[in-house]
């Protein structure tokens, strides 16, 4: 397994570890403006929240990010040392396409994702060792003979998030990560997060509708309706004017309402 430790430290430039910038962002669909003006800087090992309401324009920044959408502005990733290169991306979406009443195992569907091999072919001892060390980073060895329609949402999530760390990416997004998920699951899933940040110079970006763990887990907030209303450490935007004109309560320090 590949480990790279260039985490950010507090204090230094982008010139001095790695970074994502997107700058005037915008997108077009049908005519409407979807995104407009977004602007967006995160550093390496730090866990980034984008939150706003249905139709804001999280997934379509997200996808924009991917490279799967045209868009105006620029996204651009900085290297330690400066040198600037398009991001090695890793996501887990919010709604996976399969299937559950298929009897397709964790190991048949990281085989298909990470290799050439059908599905219907019996699996060889290199790639499964290959698969059981991917979903050791998620300490989720023990789920690779299990059903996919057998998981939980919260070992579901532990598989997408295994497949989009390999291979390692520089910047890992996941849209909705907490929907679908119990609250044993949304804890082991936030510690998760809060190790593969810590153990790999990656960033992570992600959505929530989940305000109340913001706190504990987000380095930065981004308020986001078409364009960047507020940006800033969790609190400062939880208990911001733009929120309550977004979401129409008050919440108070600690995510929680008052």
């Amino acid at each position: 397994m590949t480990v790279r430790k260039h985490i950010h430290p507090p204090g230094a430039s982008c010139h001095d570890a790695c970074c994502l910038r997107v700058t005037n962002l915008g997108v077009t669909a049908g005519g409407a403006d979807i995104l407009t003006g977004v602007d967006l800087h995160m550093h390496c090992g730090q866990i980034v929240a984008v939150i706003g309401p249905n139709g804001a324009g999280k997934s379509t920044l997200f996808k924009a990010i991917l490279g799967q959408l045209p868009h105006t502005g620029t996204i651009e990733f900085e290297q330690a040392g400066g040198k600037r290169t398009r991001p090695l991306v890793g996501y887990v979406p919010q709604s996976p396409a399969f299937d559950r009443g298929d009897p397709v195992s964790v190991l048949d569907f990281f085989a298909a994702a990470i290799s050439r091999r059908p599905v219907f072919l019996p699996t060889g001892k290199a790639l499964r060792r290959k698969v059981t060390s991917c979903l050791e980073r998620v300490h989720g060895g023990e789920l690779i003979d299990k059903r996919m329609g057998a998981l939980s949402g919260g070992e579901l999530q532990r598989v997408l998030l295994a497949m989009a760390l390999e291979p390692l990416p520089h910047v890992l997004i996941l849209d909705e990560p907490l929907s679908g998920v119990d609250i044993t699951g949304e804890h082991q899933l936030l510690e998760m997060l809060d190790e593969v940040r810590t153990n790999f110079d990656l960033s992570i970006l992600l959505s929530t509708h989940d305000f109340a763990t913001l706190e504990q887990f987000a380095d930065k907030v981004i308020l986001l309706r078409h364009t960047v209303l507020r940006a800033g450490k969790p609190a400062e935007v939880l208990t911001s004017p733009e929120f309550q004109e977004v979401f129409h309560l008050k919440v108070s320090a600690g995510g929680e309402r008052p």
